[in-house]
């Protein structure tokens, strides 16, 4: 029986499953990277073959985020995120019988990949922001995002060791299993975001759906955020995927890529909340604008730098502070300039941008290492699509448009 909304739990009920919720999703998640060169060695599948299966991931990841945002709007993020759970689960235990490239495509690729979007940032955030006050949404949606990187922190050395202990197929198996875990947790988080829609009925944010679509189609600043979130997917994509096999290449040791994801995933928990508090505080798009270009210049001295366990410890905690405090303050962006009653479809739009940039970042590396040979190019690219984000995030119009909100609702 669904609870009226007195009998609800606290709200730090949903805050807290959401977070583990996204803690497992995203900690699994983060650590594929490590099963490229066991992949490799084992199926004979090349960096391009495995990277396509990572590309398709986070395009599905991307393309399906809409959709599933709307159902969450509508249904509520519990019966979504239970049934994200039980496929991720699903999808990790085929791709540990696979023995082809298409088989990696098909299990990590397309079924993890449309798994995520009812685990992670949209389904989530959507659960949760909309029953903070309006001063503490920023820091709920860090908390948030910080638990995808507590996952990352703890998960990741953890998928390193199963790896060594029980094969790449094995360390599926157990992820798996894990993963199965988000299907109770989404107990917590059911029918948060219709209850929080019905507490915000009579405010201005009640419009239909399809209003609020047509203004965010309108809005200059909408098509800004998608753009500059492209460069934050393209990003995560690239690192994740193929760091590990960066730091090999380099003569370092296998453990060396682990750590450094895992640097990557305890330095965005400060860096998450941190920013997820400054989306609070300060204007979020000159916030946003600081990571893009930070990311530049970091990105930028590691290029140059040779490859040690120094620098890439460096590195990743550099890059792990500016890794997803992107996601609060976008979030937020969108909650501000449009209300948060549609805010898992609006900002699930925004994301399906995300993940074609990480698309792009997955294959693309992977594409330009195999007819090059080098990374060199890819890092280059990152470089620049970094300075560019920075600049698309300037000139966005952050000003809410409840005002128009309250003409445009019916009487």
């Amino acid at each position: 029986m669904i609870p009226s909304p007195l009998r609800r739990p606290p709200a730090w009920i949903a805050l807290a499953c959401g977070a583990v919720i996204v803690t497992i999703a995203m900690g699994i998640r983060q650590g594929f990277g490590l099963f490229m060169r066991p992949v490799e060695l084992d199926l004979g599948v090349g960096r391009e073959s495995f990277g396509l299966a990572m590309a398709v991931q986070n395009l599905i990841f991307g393309l399906a985020q809409p959709f599933i945002g709307a159902l969450a709007d509508r249904y509520g993020p519990g019966r979504v995120a239970a049934g994200g759970g039980l496929l991720y689960a699903v999808g990790l235990a085929l791709a540990a019988s696979v023995s082809s490239a298409l088989g990696l495509t098909v299990t990590l690729g397309f079924l993890v990949g449309f798994a995520m979007t009812g685990v992670t940032f949209v389904v989530v955030l959507g659960a949760v922001v909309p029953l903070m006050p309006p001063g503490r949404r920023g820091a709920a949606a860090g908390i948030v995002t910080a638990g995808g990187s507590v996952g990352q922190f703890l998960l990741v050395p953890a998928t390193q060791i199963a790896v060594d202990e029980l094969g790449w197929r094995g360390a599926l198996l157990a992820a798996a299993g894990l993963a199965a875990l988000m299907v109770p947790l989404a107990l917590g988080i059911a029918r948060r975001a219709a209850s929080g829609a019905v507490r915000t009925t009579a405010t201005p944010e009640e419009i239909p759906l399809s209003i609020a679509l047509r203004q965010a189609a309108a809005h200059r600043g909408y098509w800004l955020l998608n753009a500059g979130f492209f460069v934050c997917g393209f990003h995560i994509a690239f690192v994740s995927t193929h760091l590990p096999a960066v730091l090999t290449d380099a003569g370092l040791d296998a453990g060396i890529g682990a750590r450094a994801l895992a640097l990557i995933g305890l330095f965005n928990i400060l860096g998450s909340y941190a920013f997820g508090v400054a989306a609070d505080r300060l204007r979020k798009k000159y916030v946003l604008s600081w990571i893009y270009f930070a990311r530049a210049a970091v990105m930028g001295l590691f290029l140059v730098s040779p490859f040690t366990p120094l620098t890439a410890t460096l590195f990743a905690c550099a890059i792990g502070f500016l890794w997803l405090g992107t996601v609060p303050l976008t979030s937020g962006l969108v909650g501000q300039i449009f209300g948060v009653r549609y805010l898992s479809t609006l900002f699930g739009i925004v994301f399906m941008s995300h993940q074609v940039g990480a698309f792009f970042g997955a294959w693309g590396a992977g594409f330009i290492f195999a007819h090059t040979g080098s990374y060199d190019v890819a890092w280059s690219l990152s470089i620049g699509l970094a300075l560019l984000a920075g600049l698309l995030n300037l000139p966005i119009r952050d000003v809410s448009l409840a005002p128009r909100n309250a003409q445009a609702s019916p009487a």
